[in-house]
């Protein structure tokens, strides 16, 4: 099935109600795979969000139909900007993941249900699905949504590739997510399924027997062979050999044809309610606030701490702690406080281990914790801390590094560059130099590789005196904020006078610049020609502050229009300008891949070199995308003047197509302009990240998890369009687990050679552990490289496919429809899970009311609770979960009555009395 990797959110959902429906879609005009888990992601995002507001006693009322406008409405603030993009790229981790199995798994018979591989394809999604629990139970949501992503795909496929519509099915198959149960009646291997079909359209080629005895037959599709059993019914097209071949023709419902559109509408249908199921076990599992993180509803702001605890870093510790206090409680209860906190200290030869909570609370004591001792201003284990900190944090996170020593583990180089540009992630350095460091050498010279980082990064590399560190860190406050936007930043080593340029948009709120260097020289220029000299430090445009090698301005006000800093010196210098505001983009390069389904894939690595680059760009703004006009779009070099334009082509929803054919040859990154329509003011945005191209790629492919104490193995490729010879393989994780695989490969210029990389979980690794692996490839001489990072699960196997039982016993109260806030109704239950792993817990899944709950054990432990509620809120549903993440429910719905109502399910009369007085504590 073909679609377009990053379609966004808005475009899906017009897609289904516009009735157009295909599976199949190269140019983004039909239904794809991606628009049938988009709509079935959002319509479930928007039913959780309503029901966590009616818990939490509010309104849910989004302003509009944009992806922005419900996260704004689910968020539940009414203070600061609220940015939608990492909403949608947590969405579109899921989406990108969907469309790349196409890709990765084209020949696998199990990913597509093709073959008649009904129980290994079951088997991928009932174990993908313990992943994707498991995941969100250790906090590890980007391997749980990219897992989620490829369930979607092959969940989907069981209804366009198998017979199940030609059954007569109205309804989902069950037994595909449920783990207690089997797939039934697949036709043996042997048994003929399809009649012959010369022109490959006919409306129906299944045989009588498989109709009339409910088999369940797929396609069998031949990539490579037009070989097939006999009798067995095709996929078809012209991509499958096997079509060729009697019985000819195919079963396949990917795209409507003129012989099958009711078999590919319900197809399809089916197909979203399928999805919708599996979303609702995994919310059932997980909980209403985890499922919405999960799917990327959560404020922006992350607070992340890379901290150098040896000796001479009390003073810098301190610092931290402050700062990080004063953004806690400054913040709390807003929509600028930080929705995760991520800490990691190292020392020599200790670091780690990955702090990460979303309670400030928590945070607060762990820092609390830290103390400088051991060592001194030596080289410490620096990149190894900020490695997991890199892999622990979510996408495009802001990470603070204090430090006073250069690194020990300058090997990790190359990782941390690759981990940087695959995550999107801005790192900054606070660097304090003891005074006899800097006697014996100069400290920028040792902390070189923390520049080089922090440029590559979009990060800052701040130098200061211990004593002045307090003056320096305000730029934590100013970066731990939502809807963080860049607007320009530029690198000159050796400085030039040059005058740079920058739009202000009215969207834009707290602009600030940050200027990095040593005895710098400028002026400010406003639009309407207002200037102000760096020697002015409280001035018409703004407010200078000067500490170590940096000065920060802030802007009195934002002005709209054009503005200029023109530098008048010769000395190294950055250049960073940022600012508040819900416009901004998120972006992906792409590539295009064949097959049977041809489409677009985000590229993991550095896009290729020789060839134009493609990237696929999302806008998103308070509106939505519609709001928005895209003008332009470059790739600029930053240390450089080089500007490469690209072409635009509009895609549905927000989404851009850019081809940029003449890219520059060292590291750029995304510049671009547009116009707010609903302001009519012109905007600038810029990426972070820098990029650059690689004449090697490195492509590796892991599916399944990887099971404690067992050996797993992974195939890489390399290939290469530049050097021959001998090419450098490393490969590291971030959870120190031993790993062998080839130091070399052998490669000639255009072409290719594989290797093997083993890796072996310890055996008692926790289920749902996330394991981030970078393989990298170097070419002779270190002139290129390129790196692919996989994000690997570790999951114990799991024997408890019985979900808790979950029985109503007792409802109690009287509600009247004129008077609901006068009267209260009660629901009691009865909560066992037999001889499974046990109950892990039980919650309100929907309903405003309070659940009092009890333990009971009497050879079976019984869980009896009691749900109590204002007749306001009428219905309930409780979620019952096992250790697995097995999801048992219990839903009642109170209706309007003149008189009082008593039921008893499941339990005589006198248990349920006896059930009532036990949890009102009202025993004679």
């Amino acid at each position: 099935m073909i679609m377009k990797s990053l379609v966004p959110v808005v475009a899906l959902i017009a897609l289904v109600v516009s009735g157009v429906q295909a599976f199949i879609s190269v140019g983004g005009t039909r239904n794809t795979h991606v628009s049938i888990t988009g709509s079935a992601v959002m319509e479930k995002i928007r039913e959780v969000c309503e029901a966590v507001a009616e818990s939490e006693g509010r309104d849910f009322k989004p302003t509009g139909s944009s992806a922005e406008e419900l996260l704004r409405a689910c968020l539940g603030t009414a203070t600061g900007d609220v940015s939608g993009a990492k909403f949608r790229t947590a969405l579109n981790q899921i989406y990108t993941q969907n469309g790349i199995v196409d890709r990765d798994f084209m020949s696998s018979a199990a990913h597509h249900f093709n073959n008649e591989a009904f129980n290994e394809g079951r088997n991928l999604i009932i174990q993908g699905t313990a992943a994707i629990k498991a995941n969100v139970r250790t906090d590890n949501l980007q391997s749980a949504r990219e897992t989620l992503g490829r369930v979607c795909h092959t969940l989907q496929d069981f209804y366009s590739h198998s017979n199940w519509v030609e059954l007569g099915n109205k309804s989902p198959y069950a037994n595909l997510i449920r783990p207690d149960l089997k797939i039934e009646k697949i036709a043996d291997i042997a048994m003929p399924t399809c009649s012959d079909c010369a022109s490959g359209t006919c409306p129906n080629q299944l045989l009588p027997a498989i109709l009339n005895g409910k088999y369940l037959t797929s396609g069998y599709m031949g990539l490579f062979s037009s070989d097939k059993p006999q009798g067995k019914c095709s996929h078809g097209g012209q991509t499958d050999l096997s079509s060729t071949q009697n019985p000819r023709g195919g079963i396949s419902k990917d795209e409507p044809r003129s012989h099958n559109t009711d078999l590919h509408t319900n197809a399809a249908n089916l197909a979203a309610e399928a999805t919708l199921e599996l979303l609702e076990d995994i919310r059932g599992a997980i909980g209403n606030k985890e499922y919405l993180r999960m799917m990327g509803i959560a404020r922006t702001a992350v607070l992340a701490f890379v901290i150098d605890t040896t000796g001479s870093m009390s003073d810098d510790i301190a610092e931290a702690k402050r700062v990080a206090f004063n953004i806690i409680d400054s913040k709390k209860g807003t929509q600028d406080e930080p929705s995760e906190y991520i800490l990691v200290q190292f020392n020599d030869p200790d670091f780690g281990p990955l702090i990460r909570t979303t309670d400030s609370d928590v945070m607060k004591s762990e820092i609390s914790k830290l103390s400088a001792n051991g060592g001194g201003d030596i080289p410490e284990m620096c990149l190894s801390a900020l490695q997991l900190a890199l892999t622990g944090a979510p996408s495009s996170s802001y990470i603070y590094v204090f430090t006073d020593a250069p690194p020990k583990d300058t090997y990790l180089e190359k990782t941390i560059k690759a981990l940087i540009h695959s995550t999107k992630s801005a790192v900054s350095f606070f660097m304090t130099a003891s005074k006899r460091r800097r006697r014996t050498l100069r400290a920028s010279s040792q902390f070189k590789m923390y520049y080089d980082m922090a440029l590559s990064s979009g990060g800052q590399a701040i130098e200061v005196s211990k004593s002045s560190l307090s003056q320096a860190t305000d730029i934590i406050v100013d970066t731990s904020t939502s809807a963080l936007v860049t607007i320009l930043q530029r690198s000159r080593d050796p400085g030039l006078v040059e005058s740079f340029p920058f739009l202000l948009d009215k969207s834009l709120s707290n602009t600030t610049i940050y200027i990095t260097g040593s005895s710098l020289t400028f002026n400010l220029r406003s639009p309407t020609g207002v200037t102000q000299s760096n020697t002015v430090d409280n001035g018409p445009l703004g407010t200078i502050k000067k500490v170590g090698n940096l000065q920060r301005i802030q802007l009195n006000g934002t002005e709209i229009g054009l503005w200029h800093i023109d530098m008048t010196t010769t000395q190294p210098y950055t250049i960073k300008v940022m600012g508040q505001s819900a416009i901004t983009f998120i972006y992906e390069f792409v590539e295009e891949f064949k097959g049977p389904h041809p489409a677009f894939a985000a590229i993991d690595g550095r896009p290729s070199a020789g060839s134009p680059a493609k990237l696929l760009l999302t806008l998103t703004g308070e509106k939505g995308p519609e709001a928005l006009e895209l003008q332009e779009v470059a790739l600029m070099e930053v240390s450089g003047v080089k500007v490469s334009n690209g072409t635009i082509e509009k895609m549905d929803g927000g989404d851009y197509l850019i081809t940029v054919k003449e890219v520059p040859e060292g590291e750029f990154v995304v510049l671009l302009k547009g116009k707010d329509k609903t302001s009519s003011s012109l905007y600038q945005r810029q990426t972070t990240t820098q990029i650059s191209q690689s004449k090697v790629t490195i492509k590796a492919i892991a599916d399944s998890s990887m099971l404690p104490g067992e050996v797993f193995k992974i195939n890489f490729t390399v290939t290469t369009n530049g050097t021959s010879g001998n090419y450098t393989i490393r490969a590291r994780n971030d959870k120190n687990i031993p790993m062998t695989h080839p130091s070399t490969l052998n490669l000639v210029s255009g072409g290719s050679a594989q290797g093997t990389l083993s890796v072996t979980p310890p055996g008692d690794m926790v289920s749902g552990t996330d394991v981030t692996l970078t393989i990298e490839a170097e070419g002779p001489g270190g002139s290129d490289s390129n790196y692919v990072v996989l994000r690997l699960s570790v999951l114990s196997k799991v024997t408890d496919f019985s979900p808790p039982k979950c029985e109503v016993v007792n409802v109690q109260g009287t509600c009247y429809s004129s008077s609901c806030s006068s009267s209260n109704w009660e629901l009691s239950v009865n909560i066992t899970d037999g001889n499974g792993t046990g109950i892990e817990s039980i919650s309100i899944q929907q309903g405003s009311g309070n659940f009092t709950q009890s333990k009971v054990e009497d050879g079976v432990i019984v869980f009896m609770g009691l749900y109590e509620a204002s007749c306001c809120s009428p219905s309930v549903t409780l979620s019952a979960v096992d250790k697995v993440g097995n999801v048992g429910r219990c839903s009642y719905t109170m209706k309007s009555s003149a008189g009082s109502r008593l039921i008893s399910m499941s339990f005589p009369l006198w248990a349920s009395l006896l059930l009532y007085c036990f949890l009102h504590d009202t025993f004679p």
